[in-house]
């Protein structure tokens, strides 16, 4: 079933528009969430909270993506999770380990700016995945969005892992050099 046909049938309100969506995307959810949270159960979890948040979400919205639209649910779901998680001093693996390259280019701190900067950041970021090599780009997005491992990268890719780690280390390295040239307080 193609996602015009599964989006009509949430408009329709009919429950077999969850069991499509899970046939066609369960495995991509299920990916992103386990990637971050590093548990099957939690990741099940994760997956069909995003089922009742696209149920809930659909209508009013119509996404133009429907992967795209229920992926960034799951990950966000996901990172709350890992949030709630990590605050319970409960260890996420990979995700902890990305989220910490990434905390040297980008801070977390909040101040009265913080949700313009926040606009103003995302832009930056765009552009700077936009502007990186096809290779670049899936590396950073597979390690940044995903919380895949290094290792993981490699083996798909066919570097090595120190090969992609480098490649990483340069890219935060880029990223820093250019967030802090546009006047980002790290």
């Amino acid at each position: 079933m193609d996602d015009s046909e599964i989006i009509r049938l949430y408009w329709e309100r009919d429950e077999k528009a969850v069991a499509e969506t899970d046939g066609k995307y369960g495995g991509y959810l299920r990916a992103i969430a386990k990637n971050i949270l590093g548990s099957d159960e939690d990741a099940e979890e994760c997956v069909n909270e995003t089922y009742l948040n696209a149920w809930n979400s659909i209508p009013p919205q119509r996404p133009d993506s429907l992967a795209a639209f229920l992926g960034r649910i799951a990950r966000n779901l996901s990172l709350n999770m890992y949030s709630r998680r990590r605050a319970a001093k409960r260890n996420y693996g990979e995700t902890t380990a990305a989220l910490d390259e990434l905390s040297e280019c980008v801070s977390g701190r909040e101040n009265t700016e913080s949700e313009l900067d926040a606009r103003e950041l995302v832009g930056e970021l765009n552009a700077f995945v936009g502007g990186l090599s096809e290779k670049k780009r899936y590396i950073f997005v597979r390690r940044y969005w995903y919380a895949d491992s290094v290792s993981k990268i490699a083996e798909d890719i066919g570097l090595t892992q120190q090969n992609v780690s480098k490649i990483l280390e340069r890219l935060r390295k880029q990223l820093r050099a250019r967030l802090s040239e546009r006047g980002f307080d790290l």
